[in-house]
């Protein structure tokens, strides 16, 4: 017999930690990404027996955290200035740390939407059909979004390092 307990396990849980990664893209804070993630999971737990397709779980999933996130940003009021966090980048030393510092000056520097798109086909490698179902959008639009947020970069910083190691 099937708990509850053990059906979100095998069906949110595996979600949760791209959830999570998702929503610090988009908040630029732990704290708030980690209640984002929770609220979206409630919702989509509440709301899972209106899935129809199972397969596109992943993507209905992290449109509602997006939307969540989105909802977070909205409502509270956050510092302007953020520092960026170089402990988990200490060990690649100086050079690591100034890059890294540099590609997340680029990636703030872009609207939240495209830093979403970017995360969602660089990082989590959806493809473009599945970045716009979970933007919102069509998929020519998520393509185009893509495309245009690559190109707001600064010049020669690859697209593919750009999530290589969030």
């Amino acid at each position: 017999m099937t708990t509850e307990a053990d059906e979100f396990q095998s069906v949110l849980q595996p979600l949760l930690r791209p959830a999570y990664r998702l929503a610090v893209a988009m908040v630029g804070d732990q704290g708030l990404a980690e209640d984002a993630v929770q609220e979206a999971a409630v919702k989509a737990w509440r709301k899972l027996g209106t899935l129809r397709d199972r397969s596109a779980l992943e993507s209905w999933f992290l449109s509602i955290v997006a939307n969540q996130c989105r909802s977070l940003r909205r409502g509270r009021w956050r510092s302007v200035l953020r520092f960026p966090d170089l402990s988990s980048r200490e060990a690649r030393g100086e050079v690591g740390i100034e890059a890294a510092v540099d590609l997340q000056r680029a990636l703030d520097r872009l609207a939240p939407d495209d830093r979403l798109a970017l995360y969602l086909h660089f990082y989590r490698d959806l493809t473009y059909e599945e970045v716009g179902r979970v933007m919102g959008v069509s998929m020519t639009a998520a393509r185009s979004r893509i495309v245009r947020a690559t190109h707001k970069l600064r010049p020669g910083l690859d697209p593919q390092e750009v999530f290589a190691d969030v």
